[in-house]
């Protein structure tokens, strides 16, 4: 894409756009990266393929948004060696670009293997996610030299939005959570209300206090006392 061709821009902002709005929309995270990573693929030339790579807290590998199965290939020789671009640009750097595989030093085993693949060279972006969650969304070329500052400045932007993505499923999850708890300690409430004769004060007060004396969660207290409902 040539950024100084108005309509390169103009077709880029209007993609832009259109991912802008899926955050509003009800769509799934993956449903909305896998729009992100075909808009990259259409608007950068040299990207043949992409995907996302998210590494979870505890180490776990996630591939999402795949173009093509050969990107989850790429993601799992990365994960099984410890090396590789996407993991850099998920754990250590803001963009890694390598412009010719066959003759890259900084992966001595998955370099190699990429170039099996017919993969020559890549371009990462790190997404910055939530929950100690690292990420990239990564780009791959079937041709040496594929990169230029376009190319990262395009990309750049569609890690925005990926990123956008991933922190706005969080923030949905979260939601949904916390009206769950709240939905269920309001029926214990009602519950402890119905079996006492008290109002909605000196109920919660109870369920605290419950779970103040035997150090378990008031959401756990709430759903025992749900539990209880049909016992005499």
């Amino acid at each position: 894409m040539d950024l100084s061709d108005p309509s390169s821009r103009h077709e880029l902002a209007k993609r832009m756009a259109e991912l802008a709005r899926d955050f509003a929309a009800p769509r799934s995270l993956d449903q909305v990266l896998a729009d992100v990573t075909t808009a990259a693929v259409q608007l950068i030339p040299a990207a043949d393929i992409a995907g996302v790579l998210l590494i979870k807290g505890g180490g776990e590998f996630e591939s999402l948004a795949d173009t093509d199965g050969l990107v989850a290939q790429l993601d799992k020789l990365q994960t099984d060696f410890g090396e590789g671009p996407c993991h850099d640009a998920a754990l250590k750097q803001t963009i890694v670009r390598t412009d010719d595989l066959r003759d890259e030093p900084r992966w001595p085993r998955y370099a190699p293997a990429a170039v099996e693949r017919g993969v020559l060279s890549s371009l990462s972006f790190k997404l910055y996610t939530a929950e100690r969650t690292a990420g990239a969304l990564n780009l791959f070329s079937f041709r040496p030299d594929a990169w230029d500052t376009e190319a990262e400045t395009v990309g750049t932007v569609f890690a925005a939005h990926a990123a956008a993505a991933i922190m706005a499923s969080h923030h949905g999850r979260h939601m949904q959570s916390a009206l769950s708890t709240r939905d269920r300690i309001g029926q214990a409430k009602g519950i402890i209300m119905e079996r006492y004769g008290v109002d909605e004060l000196r109920a919660f007060d109870l369920l605290r206090r419950l779970s103040q004396e035997s150090q378990v969660k008031l959401i756990d207290i709430a759903q025992r006392v749900i539990d209880t409902r049909g016992d005499n």
